[in-house]
């Protein structure tokens, strides 16, 4: 089963909401990815450097409207684990009560 509408929405609002979270934390793309440039994110560039190369190397599937729903919440949790051992960010997904 494809992820549904709602499910969409919260992992766009997840996205934004990390980025959020890195630039709060003075973490810019160039603390997480590249130096040299201040480069501020935003729920695009989370999406496309950070959320969309950990559901490619899991599961080697390159569009998020070709995720399961269950695939959304294993990334998720990948990157959670991730962000919160080494930036000590943790973002929770967005559900309904958030919106």
């Amino acid at each position: 089963m494809t992820r549904s509408d709602q499910q969409n929405k919260s992992l766009h609002k997840y996205c934004e909401m990390l980025a959020n979270a890195f630039n709060e934390a003075g973490l810019d793309m160039r603390k997480v990815l590249k130096p040299g440039v201040h480069i501020p994110w935003n729920k695009n560039s989370v999406k496309q450097h950070i959320w969309k190369p950990v559901q490619e190397a899991m599961l080697e599937k390159h569009s998020t409207t070709r995720l399961s729903r269950d695939e959304v919440s294993k990334v998720y949790e990948v990157l959670n684990r991730h962000t919160a051992e080494k930036f000590g960010i943790h973002v929770q997904f967005p559900s309904r009560e958030q919106d």
